[in-house]
């Protein structure tokens, strides 16, 4: 088994480490781990943000484990040198196109959530956004309007394959969970959406023991406030999935408890080839002070264990872990508490091997 550690900017470094201490507490056999330079971090050493040797590093591992990417020095650079490149470049390269996001409370934390306790209780919901389409990846550029003003533009596209593939793992998803997949577009102004939509129709008659809904995205953000208990999977594309799971991380009350998976159609020897990273990406006013809180980098291999290798007992005692240490109250800055990034995973390391 191979993993590749991307840690990045920021505090990346610091919860990729939290990570790593688990790994080897874990001592899973066999594992060998290979660390690489992405982000600013890379561009300072390499002068790019995704080296040729690090591209090379992850298509070569089994998972990759993500830390964040993201540097206010790198947003004067060009596109394509800008630490941000480096996480699209490895979707794309790697055809991650499946980015899974789960969001759920956590019992004793529920006044984090600015929603009152008894919805932020019902809170169990999972993003499957697009990965490789929409205006990310759409052609882009600037142009002068005959009236001289500058204008920016960008293009939203998806083909009917692009879509009936994420279809697919939304609806599988929602198989081994409560069975409802809510597809968010906008097909009442967007001919994109309108081929969305009728894509997902199709690929849902494959599927006919999940039921399927539809929300225009406006709705869908103002539904995950007023009643967010009602979703089980959510199916969108690239832009509003970027959306709706930053929004999905408020409603639980901090995103520094949400992992993330992001999946392509390669498989391994021991399972689906994938990149999992915490969604809170690299947070440069609290690198380097001990304040990060390392739960969702911890969280986001729990994923990599379960989907990609396999382990899915190791998976399980990685969460049980978090959740004794939560439930301890071991809580950083970003959960109303004053534990250190250290503190925090060595009270998880502990946790763990009481529970092996």
């Amino acid at each position: 088994m191979k993993i590749a550690l991307l840690p990045g900017d920021g505090i990346g470094p610091e919860v990729t480490a939290a990570a790593r201490q688990v790994l080897d507490a874990l001592a899973l056999p066999g594992l060998v781990l290979f660390e690489g330079d992405v982000g600013m971090a890379a561009y300072r050493r390499h002068g790019h943000p995704l080296p040729l040797e690090t591209l090379e590093m992850a298509r070569a591992a089994d998972a990759v484990l993500f830390g964040a990417v993201g540097d206010p020095e790198g947003d004067t650079l060009p596109r394509e040198h800008r630490p941000e490149a480096a996480i699209l470049g490895l979707r794309a390269e790697l055809g991650l196109f499946a980015n899974l996001r789960p969001a759920a409370g956590w019992p004793g934390l529920e006044d984090l959530s600015p929603l009152k306790s008894e919805l932020a209780r019902g809170i169990d919901l999972l993003v499957v956004r697009e990965l490789n389409g929409d205006v990310y990846f759409g052609a882009k550029g600037e142009r002068t309007t005959e009236a001289g003003e500058r204008e920016g533009w960008d293009s939203m596209s998806y083909s009917k394959s692009e879509v009936r593939r994420i279809a697919h793992t939304a609806f599988q998803a929602a198989g081994k969970r409560r069975g409802r997949v809510t597809s968010v577009d906008k097909a009442n102004v967007l001919e994109t959406s309108r081929i969305w939509r009728e894509t997902v129709i199709e690929v849902g008659r494959d599927y006919p023991e999940i039921r399927l809904d539809h929300l225009y995205v406006d709705n869908a953000a103002m539904q995950m406030v007023r009643a967010p208990g009602q979703f089980d999977v959510i199916l969108t594309g690239n832009l509003f999935g970027d959306i709706l799971s930053d929004q999905a991380s408020a409603v639980v009350g901090s995103i520094g408890l949400l992992p993330s998976a992001s999946l392509g159609e390669r498989t391994t020897d021991h399972g689906t080839f994938g990149l999992y990273e915490p969604i809170h990406g690299s947070a440069p006013d609290i690198a380097g002070q001990g304040r990060a809180n390392p739960l969702a980098a911890i969280l986001s291999l729990a994923m990599l264990l379960r989907h990609s290798l396999g382990r899915e007992g190791d998976a399980g005692r990685v969460e049980r872990a978090v959740a004794q240490t939560l439930a301890g109250g071991v809580l950083g800055a970003d959960l109303g508490g004053e534990a250190s990034t250290d503190t925090i995973a060595a009270a998880l390391v502990s946790n763990l091997l009481s529970l092996s």
